[in-house]
């Protein structure tokens, strides 16, 4: 990775951490006050976001610190997939927690402010959606560069797993709007929790695939 593209990487990623903090303050107060289990899941997973993201940005910055030391033989790119395979599993952890409380929450239904809920959840899915841009436009930067501006093919796992962070609250806010309005006018009350459970199964998927490719590469094994 050229020295000029991980400065910017660290930028960008910088940007996105303060943005996920704004939203990870909202949502965690608004699912107390609405008390929408989805709600409040993204939120605490997006704490863990704010985790993960941190992982990342130091690892671009002791990566591009340590680049020309002579402590690594091999250079310093398994800094990045380690921080990769350790945001993958933050995020199945993640999954797995989101999965339980919304179990819980489905046998044992509560109230929800469904119209200040949805309004949350917007709101979420706005700075979501503003962070994968930034995200996704650190891809078309410096054409010349070997990024083709596809993350699924892209070997950075640091940056792939960060993005997969936040391409789940992206997928959870949808399914939580989804949940809440149908709970709004349909009387759907258990779709709150369902939807927390189909979108800590999505999460679940990418932290394996993630965990797999990352694993793949810390220990050596032949690609492919």
């Amino acid at each position: 990775m050229e020295e000029n593209t991980q400065i910017q990487n660290e930028r960008r990623m910088l940007i996105v951490i303060i943005f996920t903090i704004f939203a990870m303050i909202g949502e965690i107060a608004f699912g107390y006050i609405t008390k929408s289990m989805s709600l409040l899941a993204e939120g605490y997973h997006m704490s863990v976001h704010v985790l993960t993201l941190g992982l990342t940005y130091a690892a671009y910055i002791v990566a591009r610190k340590f680049k020309d030391s002579t402590l690594f033989i091999n250079g310093t790119y398994k800094i990045g997939v380690l921080a990769g395979y350790t945001s993958a599993l933050f995020l199945g952890i993640t999954a797995l927690g989101i999965m339980y409380e919304s179990a819980a929450r489905f046998f044992n239904p509560e109230q929800i402010q469904f119209t200040q809920a949805i309004y949350a959840s917007i709101f979420a899915l706005v700075i979501n959606y503003i962070c994968i841009a930034v995200m996704e436009g650190k891809l078309h930067i410096h054409h010349h560069h070997h990024h083709d501006g596809n993350i699924k093919e892209s070997k950075d796992y640091n940056y792939k797993a960060a993005y997969y962070h936040i391409l789940s609250d992206v997928l959870i806010s949808i399914l939580t709007i989804i949940a809440l309005v149908l709970g709004k006018y349909f009387n759907c009350i258990h779709l709150d929790a369902l939807t927390g459970i189909l979108g800590a199964v999505f999460i679940l998927v990418w932290a394996v695939n993630l965990l797999k490719n990352t694993v793949k590469i810390l220990i050596d094994m032949k690609q492919g």
